[in-house]
């Protein structure tokens, strides 16, 4: 089924997780390298995060150690990155993001009898956007304990419905029925299609009749993603393979399964690195949708969930 090489298939696979474990430092020294790069001392940094001077000056020797690379000069003034610091902190800071969103969103993933926001979330928005603004809320609101579940737009609307979530996030073209909502970003649909495929070598735009009868990797019946695709159709052919979540997706099309149709946040990664290649579609096919938060009609969100909506919005 695939159209791929070996060796591109090689290509895209994943470092394993004990390389990377051994050639990257761990968090707590990424973090003492941002608090240098902030505040222009080993101490000051030192004190910032509750360890002694000694054991962060120990702490970068062993970090410059296992990279092999010299990242701070050290004078009576102070501490200040060498240049080569400063482009490793750059790095380490989408990294320490990265680990802040993951921990936030896995966290809200627990099942907390002391959650006093409930959160139901489309699989993009909860994996692609929620993380962040949960980092945000609790900044705001220490404290809030936040439990989330993530499914089709569906399945969220039914969730906030019924009073099992206080807050929910969809996407779509449409308000889902009984519920109020406030657009909080926008969205565009590619088809994207592995390297090997041939419509990533293909001139011609790909107009709406030939992409509604070609066989397609989708999520199931009841996402937004599948809605909008639809709408935008007039109606799709039978998929070629039916997912469940965007990841699955990803990967099917990455594997050179065939042409697939996901949002643009779920894979700029995977079309920066050349592993998905994005089609060109006829002008007349609009896949261009917005994400919406929703609540019970006519019941505004309050407190934490008000708070949440607030650091949402467009």
């Amino acid at each position: 089924m695939s159209s791929s090489s070996s060796g591109d298939r090689h290509d895209t696979t994943p470092p394993a997780a004990g390389v990377l474990a051994h050639r990257v430092p761990d968090l707590g020294a990424l973090e003492l390298l941002l608090a240098v790069a902030r505040l222009g001392s080993l101490g000051r940094a030192a004190r910032e995060l509750g360890i002694s001077q000694p054991a962060a000056s120990s702490r970068v020797r062993s970090m410059e150690r296992h990279l092999g690379l010299a990242l701070v000069d050290r004078s009576p003034r102070g501490s200040r990155l060498t240049d080569t610091g400063q482009l490793v902190a750059d790095w380490a800071r989408k990294v320490v993001e990265a680990a802040a969103a993951f921990e936030a969103g896995t966290r809200a993933l627990k099942d907390r009898r002391d959650s006093r926001l409930r959160v139901a979330a489309s699989m993009t928005i909860a994996e692609y956007l929620l993380p962040g603004w949960l980092i945000a809320l609790s900044e705001r609101r220490p404290g809030t304990a936040v439990s989330l579940h993530a499914g089709n737009s569906a399945e969220v609307a039914r969730r906030v419905r019924s009073g099992e979530a206080d807050l929910g996030f969809v996407e779509g073209l449409s308000v889902p029925e009984g519920l109020d909502s406030a657009v909080v970003a926008h969205d565009l649909l590619l088809v994207v299609v592995a390297p090997g495929h041939p419509w990533a070598r293909r001139r011609r735009p790909v107009a709406g009749e030939e992409l509604a009868s070609t066989p397609l990797i989708l999520r199931e019946e009841g996402s937004g993603t599948r809605q909008v695709l639809e709408e935008a159709l007039g109606g799709v052919a039978r998929p070629l393979i039916e997912l469940s979540s965007t990841t699955a997706v990803k990967t099917a099309a990455v594997g050179g399964a065939g042409p697939a149709v996901v949002s643009e946040l779920a894979v700029a990664e995977e079309v920066a690195a050349r592993r998905l290649v994005p089609v060109g579609l006829d002008a007349g096919v609009r896949l261009r949708r917005d994400l919406r938060a929703v609540w019970p009609g006519g019941h505004r969100p309050v407190g934490p969930a008000r708070e949440l909506l607030s650091l949402t919005r467009v």
